[in-house]
């Protein structure tokens, strides 16, 4: 017992070392610097949309999640950052923070009150007031942070109802989550071994139905119906092709249609929306253990970035 309390005694201070020399580096390393603590731990954080320019700094939407304990509920946060320019800020303004201490520079907005943790966020972008979330349920949720009432995040209050919700996954889509860069399309996986893809403009015919309107069939859009939470939207496709979890999935840059993924079966998998829902292309034993992300080089779409437990 000793020893293994002297030696967690030396991870400690080992790590409490690396990060006082990361601190004294921060001036060298860093235009500008702000801490900002929270309540909660986040999951998942992202920039929104930039609003205002000024002379030595900018105003910049920002996207976070906070994941509490149950004492109170979990919340979907929407905060304004000043972000100082390169080259403005004092090198002894940089370095002197309080690691404990929330920063002048990031403002609360708005608080969503969201169901469940919120595991990853996404912007669209072709309108950023518009995100996506996955939590421990094998649906989307998409808030339209502008129209969102602001909510106080107390115990036993009900949860924001979402904008759209987007269904398909037949078990627990938790992490996998991106947004295509040219179309309003979301792409999603999940423990069901699928790859899900759905298009946002499709709500127009859950208006429809919510008004009494009878859709046409093979009329192209997807079916919806109005839901108690909130009104759905079901997929477009449903791509298989993986024996185990999807762990993360990527648009191409340059086609709204083609689309990777990967997950906890090795593999990486090329996907083309246009040929039907079977693997375009299947690296099999992409890395030796799981694969937990994949990114699209934008500058050349013919790298792929992969990232495993291996």
């Amino acid at each position: 017992m000793k020893e293994e309390r002297a030696a967690k005694g030396g991870e400690q201070r080992s790590v409490d070392e690396r990060y006082t020399q990361w601190k004294s580096l921060v001036p060298v390393l860093y235009d500008w610097l702000a801490n900002h603590n929270l309540v909660w731990p986040s999951l998942s954080c992202r920039w929104g949309p930039q609003f205002e320019q000024a002379t030595y700094k900018n105003r910049q939407r920002l996207y976070l999640s906070e994941q509490t304990d149950g004492s109170v509920p979990n919340t979907l946060v929407i905060a304004n950052c000043e972000v100082v320019k390169p080259r403005v800020a004092a090198a002894q303004h940089i370095s002197q923070f309080n690691e404990e201490a929330r920063s002048p520079f990031v403002k609360k907005y708005k608080t969503i009150i969201h169901p469940g943790e919120v595991n990853r966020i996404r912007e669209l972008p072709q309108d950023s007031k518009i995100v996506a979330t996955h939590t421990d349920s094998p649906d989307v949720l998409i808030w339209d942070v502008e129209s969102q009432p602001n909510r106080h995040a107390t115990l036993g209050v009900n949860n924001s109802r979402p904008d759209l919700i987007l269904t398909g996954h037949q078990d627990n889509a938790e992490f996998a989550l991106a947004m295509c860069p040219s179309e309003p399309f979301v792409l999603s996986g999940g423990k069901d071994k699928s790859v899900v893809l759905w298009s946002i403009h499709d709500h127009v015919s859950t208006l429809a139905a919510d008004q009494g309107a009878t859709k046409s069939p093979g009329s192209g859009a997807s079916n919806s119906k109005p839901s108690a939470e909130g009104p759905t939207v079901q997929a477009r496709g449903i791509f298989q092709g993986h024996d185990d979890t999807v762990e993360d999935v990527q648009f191409c840059p340059s086609s709204a249609q083609e689309f990777c993924s990967v997950g906890d079966d090795s593999c990486l998998i090329l996907w083309d929306a246009r040929t039907g829902s079977s693997p375009a292309v299947k690296v099999e034993k992409a890395h030796n253990a799981d694969l937990h992300c994949v990114d699209w080089n934008p500058h050349d779409v013919n790298y792929i970035l992969t990232g495993s437990a291996d």
